[in-house]
């Protein structure tokens, strides 16, 4: 992966993730029984907690990229150019603070959930 240029790869798979969520979620999903009700098809089954991990190990190996590239522009390497360091370093605190939102929101949820009523 090249810090300095745009990495498509990524892009691509979270644009495919996407699309399979919205045909999951799409009315060429739901068929009508001969008894007048709906039935959705069946989904394949999504691990929370693997979602979860997966997605704070990809913030994590992002930090640990930028951390290396940094000392290795801070100790004298031609091949890494200040703005890549810098660029780098950037990618990474926005992916920690994107975290930290979703963080924030799955606390506020779960505090929603256990505030209602049974």
């Amino acid at each position: 992966m090249s810090i300095g240029a745009i990495d498509t790869s990524r892009i691509e798979a979270m644009m495919a993730q996407l699309q399979a969520a919205a045909a999951r979620t799409s009315p060429a999903n739901v068929n009508p029984l001969s008894d007048g009700g709906l039935q959705t098809k069946q989904a394949s089954a999504v691990d929370f907690q693997s979602v979860l991990k997966t997605s704070l190990d990809q913030v994590n190996q992002v930090q640990l990229q930028s951390q290396h590239l940094a000392q290795r522009f801070e100790m004298g390497d031609s091949t890494v150019s200040l703005s890549d360091a810098m660029i780098s370093l950037q990618k990474s605190s926005i992916a920690l603070q994107q975290t930290v939102q979703v963080r924030n929101k799955l606390v506020s949820a779960y505090q929603e959930i256990m505030a209602m009523g049974v």
